[in-house]
């Protein structure tokens, strides 16, 4: 779901009895609550009840309750923010990624042109969200990745200081989930952040936003049907989605100064054209009165993009820009669109299924578990990767390119 404006922390964060200690730039700061976790818990039941939660749900939800601390060396590690473009969408927009889309988009054919009906949200935005948020709902029950919520959210509540009203409203609004028997605690399975379900709602999205429409009688990110339809209503309520519009289109500049590729100035399609821009594509722009914006997200060699408000829709879900052109580009490509005409600078393409396949049998056979081998790089195959681009010497940054491939293979 949205991780709007999280405060970015250090990944060397060390965890100490009591409380939390984060290292920047060399000194420690306090991070940890002034009062043990027992003491903060018996005191917010105060703001629980103003709330409206009754005394026997907030027991029910913290009877042995314990925080869970490794959600403070996670906030901020986001790799949208990190990565260089190209790795993070080849990542993403994998083979396995795009096989498994595809059988989820024709198994939820009747239900996608419904919800287009209903909302006039776009079948590709909506297949790219759920690709991108639970892999099409591979892992929204998946151990490695999803977790129970309460003692992620309560740990941030209680220890995150600089946005500690945030967190506390978040935990408030899991309760109110609980109250209103929407949600049961162990059942509420989620990311570090409290995140749920096949399309990543947070507990607020979940309460404000959320839509029956499987027709069970309440709103569950873990319904498919559910998933969806809130967040088509997230993407027009708060995102401002447009129906009828398309998030964006592969340009060409040449000759353009690099000066209006700031993401900023908006124009019509038509005076974009005037000043020279093009569809990548060739031939004529189909939408000339929209209004877009022109970005140039690695400079005018490699693609560029007039981008409409569809796509600031779906950034409206993450702040990260790489994340949105992520989301409309894998479904564009799981619906049977091409790859961008303008490669990336200093790029290389994504591995294929069969070679991911054989990097993770070939790190399986040194003794770094991938999790299996089956093609999808999750977080054991990255942690796998890692591990032995440490051995290499180069950058652990866990992804698996050609070089980690050719690498693999001189081993043997």
């Amino acid at each position: 779901m949205s991780r709007a404006a999280r405060a970015a922390l250090s990944r060397r964060d060390l965890l100490l009895a009591g409380g939390v200690t984060v290292l920047l730039g060399g000194r420690a700061q306090a991070q940890s609550s002034k009062q043990p976790f027992h003491v903060w818990v018996a005191e917010f039941r105060a703001k629980a009840r103003a709330r409206g939660i009754s005394d026997q749900v907030y027991d029910h939800v913290t009877s042995g309750l314990q925080p869970d601390l490794s959600v403070y060396a996670k906030d901020g590690a986001q790799p949208e923010f990190r990565e260089q473009l190209w790795q993070y969408l080849n990542r993403r927009i994998s083979e396995w990624r795009l096989i498994t889309g595809a059988a989820a988009a024709k198994d939820n054919a009747k239900l996608l042109k419904q919800l287009h009906a209903d909302y006039g949200v776009e079948p590709d935005v909506l297949l790219g969200l759920w690709g991108m948020e639970s892999a099409f709902g591979e892992l929204v029950r998946d151990p490695d990745h999803m977790h129970p919520v309460f003692p992620s959210l309560a740990a941030l509540a209680w220890g995150e200081p600089r946005r500690r009203r945030y967190w506390e409203t978040e935990y408030l609004n899991a309760l109110a989930i609980v109250q209103r028997g929407w949600g049961r605690p162990d059942d509420m399975l989620g990311s570090w952040a409290g995140a749920m379900g096949h399309t990543q709602w947070m507990p607020e999205v979940w309460l404000n936003l959320g839509v029956a429409y499987d027709g069970k009688g309440y709103p569950s990110p873990y319904s498919v049907a559910d998933a969806l339809a809130g967040s088509s209503r997230y993407l027009i309520k708060r995102g401002k989605y447009q129906r009828g519009l398309p998030w964006g289109i592969e340009v060409t500049m040449a000759g353009v100064p690099s000066k209006y590729a700031d993401a900023k100035t908006w124009r019509t399609v038509e005076d974009w054209a005037k000043l020279g821009i093009k569809p990548a594509a060739g031939g004529r722009f189909a939408f000339t009165k929209a209004r877009t914006r022109l970005w140039a997200p690695v400079g005018d060699e490699g693609p560029c993009f007039l981008l409409t408000q569809n796509f600031y829709a779906v950034r409206s879900y993450n702040p990260s820009m790489n994340y949105a052109l992520a989301v409309c580009y894998l479904g564009d490509r799981v619906l049977g669109g091409e790859p961008f005409i303008t490669p990336f600078p200093g790029g290389e393409r994504a591995l294929t299924l069969a070679e991911i396949q054989e990097v993770q049998r070939r790190l399986t056979q040194i003794g770094l578990d991938t999790g299996g081998v089956d093609g999808r790089v999750g977080n054991m195959t990255m942690k796998a990767v890692a591990s032995f681009q440490r051995r290499m010497g180069v950058n652990p940054d866990g992804y698996a390119g050609l070089d980690m491939l050719a690498a693999l293979r001189k081993g043997q």
